[in-house]
């Protein structure tokens, strides 16, 4: 059976990193990283449980995840769907890696840490857009933070128009809620009222 199943059998394929692979990585914030995070509007959340894996999207104005020290992000909790798999994973198992992505830039920034759960009112508060505080911040001790190369990006053609895809050739999350529920829920009206409805929750 053409398995892997062994950490020597991986390292004979793929051989070991070179040098620049590992030299990319810091254990605090640099003022090159920094301008990234600062920059970045969209990233994914990665957490663990018991139970699984769970990886969440997460996106706000640019700059939302906020640098409080050398060592330590915080990332505001937004109104979402109140599933709470990754706040939930966190109280769990601490350890969480976020992928920073900036349109146009195809390098990706890594960052794996630890984390808590802070509903800290002044916390909250400094979080607060149109009036509306996040519910909860999460705080992320940094143990790495490194960049991605760009090849995924570049290979996919991510950032580039001839690659964005008309959304009337999917399904929409209407018919996905009706093909799962025999029509109970979702359905034409849920995908009508969606924009109205995001548009006074996204904060």
């Amino acid at each position: 059976m053409n398995r892997i199943e062994t950490l020597e059998q991986l390292e004979n394929i793929y051989g070991k990193p070179k040098p620049p692979a590992l030299v990319k990585v810091a254990h605090k914030m640099t003022a090159e990283y920094q301008s990234f995070i600062e920059a970045a509007p969209f990233l994914a959340l990665a957490t663990c449980s018991i139970d699984g894996l769970d990886c969440s999207p997460r996106g706000d104005l640019a700059g939302f995840v906020r640098i409080e020290n050398d060592d330590t992000l915080l990332l505001p909790d937004r109104r979402g769907n109140n599933r709470v798999d990754s706040l939930a994973n966190i109280i769990q198992n601490p350890q969480i890696t976020l992928m920073f992505m900036i349109p146009g830039v195809p390098n990706i920034i890594r960052v794996n840490g630890e984390a808590w759960i802070s509903i800290d009112p002044d916390r909250l508060a400094s979080f607060s857009v149109n009036g509306k505080e996040p519910r909860s911040v999460i705080v992320i001790e940094i143990r790495e933070i490194y960049f991605q190369c760009a090849r995924a990006i570049v290979r996919s053609k991510l950032w580039e128009m001839e690659s964005q895809i008309d959304p009337d050739t999917l399904p929409s999350p209407g018919e996905i809620l009706a093909a799962m529920t025999d029509g109970r829920e979702g359905g034409i009206s849920y995908d009508k009222t969606w924009p109205d409805r995001a548009k006074e929750t996204l904060w």
